[in-house]
């Protein structure tokens, strides 16, 4: 038993990710990162591995709002090429910076999303 109750407890914590994600739309990464980082990844690799549990998580949720016809496919599909261009500026942007700098910089833009949901 022992040997499950890790395995349960991220099963738990990828639920809440889940959960997160698929309740605001996004932000399952501003849960993931410091649960990742409590786990014991290094920040840098906390932040990619992210970014790898949030993929699958953010079809699924995207997969049900569309079968719910809550997403005008068409209007968001002009977002997808400038996305995967910043995604791809972004890796190779945190492959030069020092984990502390990503740590501030994280902090800060999770600082302003909460500023900008409790007053926009």
């Amino acid at each position: 038993m022992k040997k499950f109750k890790p395995l349960l407890l991220k099963f738990g914590l990828g639920t809440a990710i889940g959960a997160v994600n698929g309740f605001f739309g996004a932000g399952g990464g501003l849960v993931c990162v410091p649960i990742l980082m409590k786990l014991n990844f290094e920040r840098k690799e906390a932040h990619a591995n992210a970014v790898a549990v949030i993929l699958p998580i953010t079809i699924a949720s995207a997969t049900l709002y569309v079968l719910k016809g809550r997403v005008d496919i068409l209007s968001t599909l002009i977002y997808i090429p400038g996305g995967i261009i910043g995604a791809i500026i972004g890796t190779f942007i945190m492959k030069k910076i020092s984990p502390s700098l990503i740590k501030k910089l994280f902090s800060l833009f999770m600082i302003w999303a909460g500023w900008r949901l409790i007053f926009k």
